[in-house]
C-alpha cells in the first residue's frame, strides 16, 4: 500500500537530516574535472626588450631580438 503523505514527509525529513549531518561532519568529498580546449581570438601584446631583463615574474612573456621568452622561475627567462 502507498504510504500516507505524513509518512512520506517524515521519511524525507529524516533523509534530509541525515544528509545535513553528513555535510556538517565533513564526511564526504568530491571533485570534478572538465577537459576543454580553449582558443583565444584576441591579440596578445608582448613587451619588446633589447636584452633579457634582470627581474621577471613567473609566467611573464617577453620578446628579445625576435625570440619569445617566458619567466620559468623568479628572474629566470627560458626560450619558448
Amino acid at each position: 500500500m502507498d504510504k500516507s503523505i505524513e509518512e512520506q514527509l517524515a521519511i524525507l525529513r529524516n533523509e534530509i537530516k541525515s544528509l545535513t549531518q553528513e555535510v556538517y561532519r565533513n564526511n564526504f568529498s568530491s571533485s570534478q574535472d572538465f577537459n576543454k580546449f580553449i582558443r583565444f581570438n584576441a591579440r596578445l601584446k608582448i613587451p619588446h626588450y633589447d636584452a633579457i631583463p634582470p627581474v621577471g615574474e613567473v609566467g611573464e612573456l617577453i620578446e628579445v631580438g625576435g625570440l619569445l621568452y617566458i619567466c620559468s622561475s623568479n628572474n629566470v627567462f627560458t626560450l619558448v
